[in-house]
């Protein structure tokens, strides 16, 4: 196993192997206040209700509670909701950071945090926001460049990714450079329409991907959401790597053997131990 790890290192270093970070990275991760950061479905629920659990059918997926809670109180309340939780005080997880020393050009990071921004402050970076429901364009993302001088970001043109020397994609939000979430259902529909037409991700990355594999660390695939999102981002990928020692269930082994995933028996807790 340890061999194998040390394979996967190599793999992010001569950037053969693309990182791609899920919601279970946060586990066990706490705020400076002691309150736990969503690391799954039900908890991202929780975190968006007060602490509250919601009714059975809302509770099958936090997209689906979104949209009730969108519905009730609007898209703004949302986006506010979401800031709330991912501008809380807590520190950048072990594995953020041994993925970034490892110096990937490519990093796609579905969670909703600023951490991995926070620890690419000090070097220049582009940056890939996801957007939803946007009517003056088909494009359900911004790109933009980081000023490390001026600790900024500025809307930039696709182009300037040919040259970029990091790119970050944050397909489903961030709290920087403003708050913009992907998290209810008619975010997803939105986006995943739009992706299935090619207009989720800049070309360059397009041509980028082909042939790549796939380290995805924290990542569930018992939800279509989950494995949709993860099918377009990785278009044309050769293989990679799911870190679980959970049963698989009969979708996720349907997705795992079509994406020609390997199978990494071990909790991410004991992946971290060896990794970090």
């Amino acid at each position: 196993m340890n061999e194998m790890i040390q394979n996967i290192k190599k793999e992010l270093r001569n950037q053969t192997t693309v990182p791609y970070f899920g919601l279970g990275i946060f586990q066990g991760i706490t705020t400076k206040n002691g309150e736990e950061m969503p690391y799954d479905s039900d908890s991202m629920i929780l975190a968006m209700n007060s602490g509250r659990a919601m009714s059975q059918r809302l509770m099958f997926e936090y997209s689906r509670a979104a949209m009730h809670l969108e519905q009730r109180r609007g898209v703004e309340y949302m986006t506010q909701l979401m800031n709330h939780i991912y501008t809380k005080e807590f520190e950048p997880t072990s594995l953020q950071k041994a993925v970034l020393d490892m110096s990937p050009r490519y990093i796609i990071d579905t969670n909703r945090d600023m951490k991995i921004q926070e620890l690419l402050a000090y070097e220049p970076h582009c940056l890939i926001i996801g957007k939803s429901r946007i009517m003056a364009d088909k494009n359900r993302y911004e790109v933009y460049e980081y000023d490390v001088e001026n600790k900024k970001y500025f809307l930039v043109e696709d182009e300037v990714l040919d040259n970029a020397k990091k790119i970050l994609f944050k397909p489903m939000g961030s709290p920087l450079p403003e708050p913009s979430f992907i998290i209810s259902d008619a975010d997803y529909v939105d986006w995943l329409t739009e992706a299935m037409g090619g207009f989720a991700l800049p070309c360059i990355l397009k041509t980028y991907r082909k042939t790549k594999k796939y380290l995805f660390l924290g990542t569930s695939f018992d939800r279509d959401t989950d494995r949709m999102v993860a099918n377009e981002l990785t278009l044309n990928l050769e293989g990679g790597y799911v870190i679980t020692d959970k049963e698989l269930g009969k979708k996720e082994k349907k997705f795992i053997e079509k994406h020609n995933l390997e199978v990494i028996d071990m909790s991410l807790q004991d992946f971290i131990k060896e990794f970090v």
